[in-house]
Parts: C-alpha cells; structure tokens; sequence
C-alpha cells in the first residue's frame, strides 16, 4: 500500500462524484485482483451503494438496498460484505453511529479521522496520525505502540451550516 494521495477531506466538496465511484471501485477491483481477494457481486454492491452518497449508512440500510436490489434479505448478507470491505479497506465502521462509510482514499495506507455531519449524516474523511500529537506523545513516553486509532468528529457541514444560516 502507498501512501494517500491528498490529505484533504474527501466527502463536503463539490467533486465528479460518477469519477469518484468508478475510480474507487476500479481501485478495489485492482487490490482484490492483486491480492487474491474474492470481490463477489454482494461486496462489490455493497461498496458503491456506501460510495454512492459520501454518508454513514447502518447495515439494516444496506440491506435494505441489497433487497431492492435483489441480493438477499437476511442480515448475514450485509454484514458479511461489510466485514470484508472494513477488513480490507475499503470501507470504515463509524462507531459513533454504528455505522459504515467507503473509505475515501481506497488502497492507501492511513489513518482516516471523520467528521460526521450531525444533520445530514455525510461524513468527510481527512488524514490522521496516531503518532503525532497528545495521543502519540503518551503512547511514546508509556512505550506503548499505536496499531489503530479512530478519530471521530460530530458537527454541521458546510451545506448544512448555509442551510440553517438561512
């Protein structure tokens, strides 16, 4: 894996959004391929409907999806495919809301901080590092070594801040 591209939160600007899916499932297609993973039609569907709105989605949403879409209604189905995407990278759990989002630089090495909008539930994913700053000072001086961290930021994104200045 690489490093991320750009270290700009991907998911409040105004971006080719019909780019951003293709690209983002071009890219998985490429590290499943590469890795000998198997993307079956299940996964592969359930990351473009989390691609498809830059927004935290609960399983039961997604399964309601699948559903529509007729890929199964059982729960198992969901989260299964979820647990693989979050497992390889393609995705992210947001504990906060018990939900999922498609990781927003797919393929690169990194370590995601969100920040959830609290009235839309569009969730932008910028870099972080857990081993700078407070956190990464205290594991230092402990001799303790970061292997993950999760940043999670609640507030109002920009749409949502004009919306209500209105």
């Amino acid at each position: 894996m690489t490093s991320p591209t750009s270290p700009d939160p991907v998911g409040f600007q105004h971006h080719d959004h019909a780019a951003c899916v293709h690209a983002a499932l071009d890219e998985a297609d490429r590290q499943c391929a590469q890795e000998g993973l198997r993307l079956t039609a299940v996964r592969r569907k359930v990351l473009e409907i989390l691609l498809q709105g830059h927004r935290a989605m609960g399983a039961y949403e997604v399964l309601d999806i699948l559903r529509e879409d007729g890929f199964g209604s059982q729960p198992p189905v969901a989260y299964r495919a979820l647990d693989f995407l979050v497992a390889h990278g393609f995705a992210h759990k947001i504990e906060r809301l018990n939900a999922f989002v498609a990781c927003a630089h797919p393929g690169a090495r990194h370590s995601p901080a969100f920040m959830i909008c609290r009235l839309c539930q569009s969730v932008a994913e910028a870099q972080s590092s857990q081993e700078a700053g407070p956190l990464g000072d205290a594991a230092r001086a402990a001799g303790f070594h970061v292997e993950q961290t999760v940043v999670e930021a609640e507030g109002v994104c920009p749409a949502c801040a004009l919306k209500e200045a209105k």
